[in-house]
């Protein structure tokens, strides 16, 4: 986690107070920026401010942040119910809603209306240079891709689009780090670097459940103790939300072939609304925060 902020003065949104979301307000305002989320849903705001009070918590209980950075992470971020309620001319605005291109679209146009110096998403898939249409500067636009869970995860992939000039990356680079995340840069590609190899894993594991090779724990702990594995692919599918791999899986089954064609048990877990740790429910069981 970044130590005290050398950025006072910076500001920045997250559209989208989801599981994402409230992960990057959190390190940004942790960072010392001045941190907005958008998020209409009362219900879901509620869930955010608490996770952003119990994260904060936690971190200075860790000894990881100080007063005043769990201060500003806990009681700093702001909620406001549009887009159309943000400062003009913010320096950073992240749009972290969930992967449906019609949305993402309608969200980035409204965005470019509040003249923000630099625009991103979050998607983790989703073509940067189509997203890019919906702007009318798409020089200013790029990926950020956070990983989950943000506060923990160190790192960024940045996607670049072809329009993207060399000064947003390198905006989109040091504000990135001044979280305290590392960064890779890479070319606009289907499920560009990272997703792709999370996926692939993620999606093998599911078939081996599928098949009976062997049990969901059994399978995690297999690539937790024999290749390193933070936790394991099932469980941080979980984590992630099957809604999402599904999403994804099917995207990219789409662009690259049917090596990422989902597992049919994947399909009837969400349909089931089977969706992970989010629902209670998944490969494994989950506390719901109420």
């Amino acid at each position: 986690m970044a130590t005290e902020a050398s950025t006072p003065s910076l500001t920045m949104a997250v559209i989208g107070g989801g599981t994402m979301g409230v992960g990057i307000a959190y390190v940004y305002a942790v960072a010392g920026w001045q941190v907005w989320v958008v998020e209409p849903d009362d219900k879901r705001s509620t869930v955010m401010r608490q996770t952003l009070k119990d994260a904060a918590a936690g971190g200075l209980k860790r000894g990881k942040l100080t007063s005043q950075q769990a201060l500003a992470a806990s009681e700093g971020v702001q909620r406001v119910a549009a887009v159309d309620d943000l400062p003009m001319g913010l320096d950073l605005v992240i749009e972290s809603v969930p992967e449906r291109l019609e949305l993402k679209l309608k969200v980035l146009a409204t965005i470019a209306l509040r003249e923000p110096r630099l625009v991103a998403s979050n998607t983790s898939s989703m073509s940067i240079d189509q997203l890019a249409t919906a702007l009318p500067d798409a020089s200013r636009f790029l990926g950020m891709h956070f990983f989950n869970p943000v506060w923990s995860l160190p790192m960024v992939e940045l996607i670049r689009g072809k329009d993207t000039s060399e000064d947003s990356l390198a905006l989109a680079k040091l504000w990135a780090q001044s979280t305290g995340k590392t960064t890779i840069t890479v070319r606009d590609v289907p499920g560009f670097a990272t997703s792709r190899l999370d996926l692939i894993a993620s999606l093998e594991a599911m078939r081996m459940l599928e098949d009976g090779v062997a049990s969901a724990e059994d399978i995690d702990h297999a690539m937790v103790t024999a290749y390193r594995h933070p936790m394991g692919p099932l469980r941080l599918s979980d984590i992630v939300g099957l809604d999402v791999r599904l999403d994804i899986a099917r995207q990219l089954s789409q662009s690259l072939g049917p090596r990422y064609t989902p597992p049919r048990l994947l399909e009837d877990m969400v349909a089931k609304g089977h969706l992970g740790q989010k629902s209670g429910q998944g490969f494994f069981e989950w506390p719901i925060s109420r």
